[in-house]
């Protein structure tokens, strides 16, 4: 694993100068950017290796056998070890380069599904899951004629983990769940899930693309199949991703795409394909995403993950205390396990129009289904109001925020 940061506080306003876009302004008022949860900003490191790449190391990686394609070769692998070593995976060709974590998940619904799931079989997901973690799976059960079956939750945008004991039976083939929620900001119990579905031999696919800007994640430890994360939530570029899967799967499964970079030999009548990681990234990869990825997780790792959580943790409940002052407010989802993600809605007001009135301060945030419509027809509303921080937020920022918000609900009501 990377080094882990030694424990210490976070000074927000040292940390901001590191993203140039932080300093800019909005309908000229200063940017409160709190939609982390969507995107998150960029640091000057990572910036400054994408650029690096382009101005001075550009080439191909992988089969040339010039000085250029050489260098960025090795820059390129050594990216993936650093992934692997922020993971903790156990072998550098179980981490696989992909368009981020939406293209991971089809990669596994496609491979692990064309091998491994028949008619009959079961698929089982959250009630809380993104889109993305819903339709390949669903598409896939259709095209198998496979059940779906979805994890209910309780009022507090929790786990029902006894029901779940009760669905994974013989003829479930895979679980797939959140790490965190994207709309609720709940932290699944992962490891304790995982362990439920190993006892009957079931592998589990966990989105983490929630979970790595705020959390410490060891692939070994929670002995997940496979785990997914895009680099753009991480601070790293956008169009790159990771899938992290076992050897053992991986090496079973048929390969996503075909073409260039994933064959040993070609002929008209028979490929073969190459050994892992190569299998199943075909095509010239995002170079540069993958070199600024571990720029990002370098960044990440100095100021480290363990006091970036409990930075955000702060901003989290300093948020929520002032947001549950607001008459007519309400928040979605009260576990108590919980990231740096806060959904509400206000009685009798759209959160679209939150929004507009709330970018017309500089503040932006995010509103609507968030990709999980059926988690908002279970809480029975059309889509909330999400705020989602980092580390570089501050507690001044959510006071301007406070006041931008209650002058909102003056103005619409």
């Amino acid at each position: 694993m990377l080094t882990e940061s030694k424990k210490k506080s976070i000074d927000p306003l040292v940390v901001r100068k590191d993203f140039p876009l932080l300093a800019r302004t909005v309908n000229n008022k200063p940017l409160i950017y709190f939609d982390n949860g969507a995107t998150a900003q960029k640091p000057q490191a990572v910036i400054d290796a994408v650029d690096y790449y382009y101005s001075f190391q550009n080439a191909n990686i992988h089969r040339g056998v010039h000085t250029l394609s050489q260098e960025i070769t090795i820059a390129y692998e050594n990216a993936r070890a650093t992934v692997q070593m922020f993971l903790n995976a156990e072998h550098a060709h179980e981490i696989i380069f992909t368009k981020g974590t939406t293209d991971a998940i089809n990669l596994v619904a496609h491979s692990y599904g064309k091998k491994f799931i028949e008619e009959g079989d079961e698929i089982i997901i959250s009630a809380m899951e993104h889109h993305s973690n819903i339709l390949p799976w669903q598409q896939l059960c259709d095209d198998k004629k496979a059940l779906l079956k979805v994890i209910p939750i309780n009022n507090d945008g929790e786990i029902e983990l006894e029901v779940l004991k009760g669905q994974l039976t013989s003829k479930t083939k895979l679980l797939a769940i959140t790490h965190v929620s994207n709309t609720l900001g709940t932290i699944n119990p992962i490891k304790e899930i995982i362990a439920l579905s190993h006892q009957l031999g079931i592998p589990v696919l966990v989105d983490g693309a929630q979970a790595v800007p705020h959390l410490k994640v060891d692939v070994l430890d929670l002995d997940a199949d496979f785990y997914c994360f895009s680099a753009h939530k991480l601070f790293g570029p956008t169009g790159v991703g990771i899938l992290y899967g076992k050897e053992k799967w991986l090496n079973e499964m048929p390969p996503y795409q075909t073409g260039g970079g994933v064959i040993k030999t070609v002929t008209f009548e028979k490929t073969t394909f190459a050994d892992l990681p190569l299998k199943f990234e075909a095509g010239t990869p995002h170079i540069a995403g993958g070199i600024g990825l571990a720029a990002a997780i370098n960044y990440v790792d100095k100021i480290g993950l363990i006091n970036i959580a409990n930075f955000e943790h702060s901003l989290q409940e300093y948020a929520t205390k002032l947001l549950s002052e607001i008459e007519g407010l309400k928040i979605i989802g009260a576990t108590k396990q919980k990231a740096a993600v806060i959904s509400f809605v206000i009685d009798g007001i759209h959160p679209f129009d939150i929004g507009m009135i709330l970018d017309k301060q500089g503040i932006a945030v995010r509103t609507g289904h968030h990709c999980t419509q059926p988690l908002m027809q279970i809480y029975g509303v059309e889509g909330t109001v999400r705020v989602s921080f980092a580390f570089y937020n501050t507690m001044e920022e959510i006071d301007s925020f406070i006041l931008a918000l209650k002058k909102a609900i003056k103005m619409l009501t």
